[in-house]
């Protein structure tokens, strides 16, 4: 009999937060009074503009380009007094100015980085939306979108008008970048410029707004296209912005990303290569690309770019993953076993990793490892194993079904097949292998069952009928599985096995004649198939034909020395 196990499918990650992460109230409280109100005047002295700012290390005030760009003065407010600033370093390109605002006494922030910030990660938002001083917001970095030096945040944390300029931390109180305000067609979305783009403002500043559309305006629109899920208009988009920037990384991550989404996973190489020619210390862009050769089957191509990644980031447990996932696929199970369990080093609560370490370990016929892996899969935080859904529990239990089976534990694993089938008892695939199991226990009748249920859900199954003509046979109900093994032949006129069974059923039946016949046919479509050349002997010898017998045995001999032994002590008298 066979299995085989449903395709695995791909999940968030869910991440783990610090175990020496603030509330967001100790957040708050640190960072909140290094967090002002920017004000901007025109010429005649009236208000134009209202935003946010952040006190930086040396000093000056960090805040959004679009907030003072329509303003010939400025002031910052701070705990209800205002203070005259001077426009000092301007990147229009990436939208982020800073101010000098001599005797401020706001304390500074810390600095942070985005290089290794991970998608699902709690973040705070501070700022003055609507003119109201440091008003928090608490969310998780929903996208992160690689360019110059970071990444370019996507939250789910509030910004409103007036928050622009603003700071976003993490649950450390450390910078992570400005918060900006953006509408799209009536779609809000949250986004933070990387406080990697401050630290580089000296070098990136610039006198006067510069032609063309911004790099900042470009992000915006992939952004915006992206949360839409909009993929054909983000290729577009993105054609033309590497027409405009052909030496921005950003814009050949963001077609390759349309790429991938399109399915268009050469075009996608091609075009994550292209930004890697510019960046190279992209992590996400060594991910991504690593998983496009994964999924073409180009295991050493994925295999590379995924140590690339973690070159870079090893704290990377998705990067991990995909390393461990490229490895298997190469038939490089060891190192499969390794990669995943660097990935749980990092945050044992990914459901996932657990699942493919099990995997790992099940194909390496290390059986018991692969029990324990997917055990410690169920033992993760209930939370985490609702937002998987039912399919997700009940891939888990059926891959424990699969690893009991091969240790060959049946009891354990019609109880783990059963646990499935609570959860969704239209699941074909779980009843064909607890019919398995039930064959593998000697429990015919039940075998018998459980085949039949996956055919009342699907009687195309031709797996199920060739298992159920399979449990006929060692239940003695001869005809009923010769029955059984022709309708899946009708099904699948080249399936081997059935043939194979078929022949079986025969011999059984004592219909010697269709048992060679059917045993024949097996052999036409797999001349290596050693059962079937161990009962077409048997039946040669059965049938009186011991000359024919024997010649099997000699053929069997070199195909499979140990089974020819035994057809041997069967087919000539003691």
């Amino acid at each position: 009999m066979r299995r085989v196990s449903p395709a695995w499918f791909i999940v968030p990650l869910l991440l783990a937060t610090s175990a020496s992460a603030e509330t967001a109230s100790q957040v708050f409280q640190q960072v909140s009074p290094s967090v002002v109100v920017v004000l901007t005047y025109n010429a005649a002295g009236k208000a134009v503009e209202l935003g946010s700012g952040v006190k930086l290390p040396d000093g000056s005030v960090a805040t959004n380009c679009h907030v003072l760009k329509d303003g010939t003065r400025y002031r910052v407010r701070y705990q209800g007094k205002d203070y005259r600033a001077q426009l000092d370093k301007a990147d229009w390109n990436r939208d982020v100015c800073s101010l000098s605002v001599p005797g401020l006494p706001a304390p500074p922030v810390v600095l942070g980085s985005t290089k290794t910030l991970q998608v699902g990660a709690p973040v705070y938002a501070i700022g003055t939306p609507e003119g109201l001083q440091r008003t928090l917001s608490e969310g998780i970095v929903s996208s992160l979108r690689p360019v110059s030096g970071g990444s370019y945040i996507q939250t789910t944390a509030a910004i409103s008008p007036g928050s622009s300029g603003g700071g976003l931390f993490d649950d450390h109180g450390r910078l992570l970048g400005l918060t900006s305000f953006f509408i799209s067609k009536g779609q809000q979305l949250n986004f933070a410029l990387p406080v990697e783009w401050i630290e580089a403002l000296p070098q990136h500043a610039t006198p006067r707004v510069t032609a063309g559309t911004s790099e900042i305006e470009w992000l915006n629109r992939a952004a915006a296209l992206e949360s839409k899920k909009d993929w054909q208009g983000l290729q577009a988009l993105a054609d033309r912005w590497v027409k405009a920037q052909p030496h921005n990384a950003t814009a050949w991550f963001a077609l390759g990303e349309a790429d991938d989404n399109l399915s268009q996973y050469a075009q996608a190489i091609e075009a994550y290569r292209q930004g890697l020619k510019i960046n190279p210390e992209s992590a996400f862009t060594w991910y991504n690309v690593g998983s496009d050769y994964d999924y073409v089957g180009q295991y050493a191509q994925a295999i590379d770019a995924d140590r690339r990644a973690l070159q870079i980031n090893s704290q990377d447990a998705d990067a991990w993953i995909n390393l461990g996932s490229a490895y298997f696929g190469a038939g490089q199970y060891v190192q499969a076993i390794d990669a995943y369990r660097q990935a749980l080093q990092i945050n044992p609560q990914v459901l996932i990793a657990w699942v493919r370490l099990g995997d790992a370990y099940d194909v390496a016929g290390q059986y018991a490892q692969a029990i324990d892996a997917y055990r410690r899969a169920l033992q993760i935080n209930p939370q985490t194993l609702k937002l998987w859904g039912s399919l997700g529990l009940i891939q888990v239990w059926a891959r424990l079904g699969d690893a009991y089976e091969d240790a060959g534990q049946c009891a354990q694993a019609i109880d783990a097949y059963r646990r499935a089938l609570q959860i969704n008892p239209r699941d074909a695939q779980t009843w064909i292998n607890l019919g398995i199991a039930y064959f593998g226990a000697g429990q015919y009748a039940q075998a018998i069952d459980a085949n039949r249920q996956a055919l009342q859900i699907n009687p195309q199954l031709a797996q199920a009928w060739t298992n159920l003509g399979s449990a006929y046979d060692g239940a003695g109900q001869y005809a009923q599985a010769i029955d059984a093994e022709r309708q899946a032949l009708q099904i699948n006129p080249q399936d081997v096995e059935a043939w194979n069974n078929l022949g079986g059923a025969y011999e059984g039946a004592g219909q010697y004649t269709e048992a060679i016949d059917a045993e024949r046919q097996a052999l036409k479509i797999n001349p290596q198939l050693s059962t079937a050349w161990f009962l077409l002997g048997l039946t040669y010898s059965l049938a009186g034909r011991q000359n024919q017998a024997l010649a099997v045995y000699q053929h069997l001999k070199t195909l499979d020395p140990v089974l020819a032994q035994k057809l041997f002590d069967q087919i000539v008298p003691k």
